[in-house]
């Protein structure tokens, strides 16, 4: 039988459509095993850890398959319980695989302690980024009378003077007393501080 015949022949459709049902089959097998070695379709929504601590993120994470990662110890926010979930990664509402690893960070127990700016002779407005940039916050404002228009020209805390150097609690109010650009500034004449700003 010719090449030409055989090809038009009943067997070779017959083989052909063997082949194709094979294929397809073959297909549906492998995309099957695709799916289940995936978990297609199968996801888990990361659930919401902000303020557990670490126990009760344990609990909640077995109950879905999911396993956590803890990878540091953020500074201390005072709208977190101590040792409480800050951050965490995937977000809540994330839909992820069986498994999935959750990589937290956690609040620290209290404010660390940070060590006061020199900010003695700068301006008001060069004190204030060195002031929180070392995790300090502003706290009340007078002037008093001195020649350096708005020259720091003493810091405190709680009433007290501090000096640069002086170790705080991070977080802490300094009040900034500056000059007025006035007179001579005399520290023992209180009666003419004028506080202009009390956060």
């Amino acid at each position: 039988m010719s090449l030409q015949n055989y090809l038009k022949s009943r067997v070779f459709a017959i083989q052909v459509a063997a082949a194709l049902a094979i294929l397809g089959v073959l297909g549906f097998l492998f995309m099957h095993w695709l799916t289940y070695a995936t978990n297609h379709g199968e996801v888990i929504v990361v659930p919401n850890l902000a303020k557990m601590n670490e126990d009760q993120v344990e609990e909640k994470l077995d109950k879905l398959n999911l396993d956590y990662v803890m990878l540091d110890t953020l500074d201390y926010n005072p709208d977190f319980p101590k040792n409480s979930v800050v951050e965490q990664d995937p977000l809540a509402g994330a839909q992820v695989k069986k498994g999935r690893k959750v990589y937290l960070k956690l609040n620290a127990n209290s404010f660390v302690n940070v060590r006061i700016p020199n900010l003695i002779q700068n301006t008001y407005r060069q004190a204030l980024p060195t002031l929180r940039a070392a995790g300090l916050n502003e706290g009340a404002i007078t002037y008093v009378p001195n020649i350096g228009k708005d020259m720091v020209l003493e810091m405190k805390v709680n009433g007290k003077t501090v000096n640069a150097g002086d170790k705080v609690l991070k977080s802490t109010k300094i009040d900034l007393v500056l000059g007025d650009g006035k007179e001579g500034y005399n520290p023992n004449e209180s009666d003419t501080l004028q506080v202009v700003k009390k956060p």
